[in-house]
């Protein structure tokens, strides 16, 4: 999900990566909603806000919106940077791993700070938004920085307004018969369908373990790192014995030189 590049990638790369981490943004999304009455997978709101504050002389508030809109735009920037920069230094998958380690970072701080020290004061609840926005915009820059922007799963206004174009399109034969819209539609009903099952599943969560579920995003995040993880180890140990097997060849088709050598010397 996470080794391969821009065109390099399958549309089963792309799924399983929009799946996985659309079922992830569905649940900070509900749990942000359910703990501070926010939303975070996305900044469309927080921008109406910000003009409304304006035109309302709450110069403060505006401020803490605009500082939240940043944070989800500097998630974005540096997850990009990490990995334009990284592929060259740390390796590609390193580089396009980090972001999604930092975003789980960013929700361990959130999920322990509620558990121990939450009091729900204003400013408490301010920093901690800051926290999601961030993490999101970490999510979002990652992955449509590695999928050529094909893929992008903390918001739905976008993805709603392609699937509705892509099904009107296939009242048409030719457009039904062409395989790249069909994989196209595939993968945006792929990322709706897992982004509300993620909502659904963090309200049942909740009202079993309350904040802890920010927990259960952790946990799903380092699904996606250690997939990756486990296929490059395979990839390795399949090249290494091949490597073995190849060596054992030649040291076999050496030393068979070498005997029918001595054979032909003796006689």
């Amino acid at each position: 999900m996470l080794r391969k590049y821009s065109n390099h990638r399958t549309i089963g790369d792309n799924i399983k990566l929009g799946g996985l981490t659309a079922f992830s943004a569905g649940m900070v999304n509900v749990l942000s909603l359910i703990v501070f009455f926010a939303f975070t997978s996305n900044v469309t709101g927080h921008f109406a806000i910000f003009a409304q504050e304006i035109s309302s002389g709450n110069w403060f508030q505006a401020a803490v919106v605009s500082i939240w809109i940043l944070l989800f735009f500097l998630g974005n920037f540096t997850s990009n940077f990490l990995i334009i920069h990284g592929n060259d230094y740390i390796g590609r998958y390193l580089s396009h791993a980090i972001p999604l380690i930092l975003e789980v970072l960013c929700l361990l701080i959130v999920g322990i700070y509620l558990q121990n020290f939450y009091t729900e004061s204003l400013h408490e609840t301010e920093f901690l938004i800051s926290l999601l926005l961030f993490a999101m915009g970490l999510q979002n820059g990652l992955t449509a920085s590695i999928s050529n922007s094909t893929v992008k799963t903390t918001h739905l206004t976008g993805l709603t307004t392609d699937l509705a174009i892509l099904l009107s399109m296939f009242t048409k034969k030719k457009f039904r018969n062409d395989k790249s819209l069909v994989d196209k539609a595939h993968l945006l009903m792929t990322i709706m369908f897992f982004y509300v099952v993620g909502g659904v599943v963090t309200g049942l969560f909740y009202n079993f373990i309350g904040n802890s579920t920010f927990f259960i995003v952790c946990v799903v995040l380092f699904i996606i790192i250690l997939y990756d993880y486990y296929k490059l180890s395979m990839l390795r140990f399949a090249h290494r014995k091949q490597l073995s097997v190849k060596n054992k060849f030649t040291i076999s088709v050496v030393e068979y030189e070498e005997e029918k050598k001595k054979t032909c010397n003796s006689n």
